[in-house]
């Protein structure tokens, strides 16, 4: 039984139960079903990334957390309809950040660092934000009922308040603006 682990800690759970942790209501957190796929598409498409979208009840290749997570593999995040569009653009985001050479070599799990782990919480708020009936808003809010942890509380007061660092690293990678705006693509 392997354990789970966020940007390489190990968070002392077996990866079996990681997917437990998520909520259970269903209509809790904002799903694939609910949005446009093809503006998903579109979107990561702008970042030279592939979407394939997984039939409902199939296995979603390379989730980390398991299913409904959404899963990376290269340059191609993977979903069902019921995979959660926060962890969608969590994923997309780690391949967004990285440099296209190593996309090619990413399988399930994108990174060991901590400031890119930080950094793609906030990008997946921004990419939010550029999908029809999402919003940065509504990512946030899904970042907190789905269990993320912040030490300001919630995912908004991390990338509004604590969040330099993650800022100044989507910046240097020509994702956002000195304005803190996505770099349109």
């Amino acid at each position: 039984m392997g354990a789970a682990s966020v940007a390489g800690l190990p968070l002392n759970i077996p990866t079996e139960l990681a997917a437990e942790a998520a909520p259970t209501v269903p209509g809790a957190v904002l799903v694939l079903a609910d949005i446009g796929e093809a503006d998903v598409a579109a979107l990561l498409s702008r970042y030279g990334l592939n979407f394939v979208r997984i039939a409902d009840g199939q296995s979603i290749p390379g989730s980390f957390w398991g299913e409904p997570e959404a899963g990376l593999i290269g340059e191609t995040v993977y979903a069902r309809g019921d995979t959660p569009v926060h962890s969608l653009l969590h994923e997309a985001a780690h391949l967004i950040v990285l440099p296209a050479d190593v996309r090619a070599a990413v399988h399930t799990d994108a990174t060991d660092s901590i400031a890119e782990e930080d950094a793609v919480c906030v990008l997946q708020s921004l990419l939010g934000d550029a999908l029809s009936g999402v919003g940065a808003a509504r990512v946030l809010a899904d970042m907190d009922a789905w269990g993320y942890t912040f030490r300001l509380g919630s995912a908004r007061a991390y990338v509004e308040n604590d969040a330099e660092a993650a800022w100044a690293f989507l910046q240097a990678r020509g994702l956002v603006d000195a304005q803190r705006r996505l770099i349109g693509r």
